[in-house]
């Protein structure tokens, strides 16, 4: 029974792995951070992006991640994280987790994105996104009082600001695998080149020899 739940966990390594003849150079298509961070996801792992609201770049990868989210292996956990390069982007990080606080995440994270790229939405303060927030069922008060006043807001910002420091990069959307590797889209050479490459990475960090996947047919292939 271990024997079989080994294989099985291994196929589907094999199978989650890049299958193309691409290959990725370390300080090339990434790098590896300076000083490795601790990773929230337990024993999977975790691939961290850091993104701005405001940023076409970020808006732009979003569709990308969306269709290797909806496919992604088990063993790895996504998260996001906004971005603090400067104090004008702290905004968009409290918007960002007063979203998380309330329990909308889901439905408003690309609504937002949306209301700034698409439908050209000036926000620039908080009463703003609260009156828009509120065409969404979020009354605005709730939205107000969380966006200032919660302690789990105001936390997770300053983490936020303290992780874009540590992460060392210099710009988003940046993508940060397994607290150690770091790329982006021009690094890795295109959109579908950078989910192929955080694959790699992923894989790569599961610690599992890919010279093992060679072995899966002999293995559980009937003779």
């Amino acid at each position: 029974m271990i024997k079989q739940f080994w294989i099985a966990g291994l196929m589907a390594l094999c199978l989650s792995a890049p299958t193309g003849a691409q290959e990725f150079i370390e300080d090339v298509n990434y790098v590896r951070l300076s000083k490795p961070q601790a990773v929230q996801t337990g024993g999977k792992i975790e691939v961290l992006e850091l993104f701005w609201y405001h940023c076409p770049h970020c808006f732009y990868l979003e569709p990308y991640l969306n269709r290797w989210l909806k496919n992604k292996a088990d063993y790895i956990e996504y998260v996001r994280l906004p971005a603090v390069l400067t104090g004008s982007w702290e905004f968009d990080a409290r918007v960002f987790y007063t979203f998380e606080a309330l329990g909308v995440t889901e439905s408003m994270h690309k609504a937002y994105f949306d209301a700034i790229h698409k439908d050209r939405k000036p926000f620039v303060t908080e009463e703003q996104v609260a009156g828009w927030a509120g065409e969404y069922g979020i009354e605005r008060q709730n939205f107000l009082d969380t966006f200032f006043n919660s302690f789990y807001v105001n936390s997770k910002v300053e983490t936020a600001r303290k992780l874009t420091g540590a992460y060392e990069t210099d710009g988003v959307p940046t993508i940060i695998v397994d607290g150690k590797y770091r790329t982006k889209v021009s690094l890795a050479g295109g959109h579908d080149e950078l989910i192929d490459l955080i694959t790699y990475l992923a894989v790569g960090s599961s610690r599992v020899d890919l010279q093992a996947c060679k072995l899966e047919y002999s293995i559980v292939s009937p003779k």
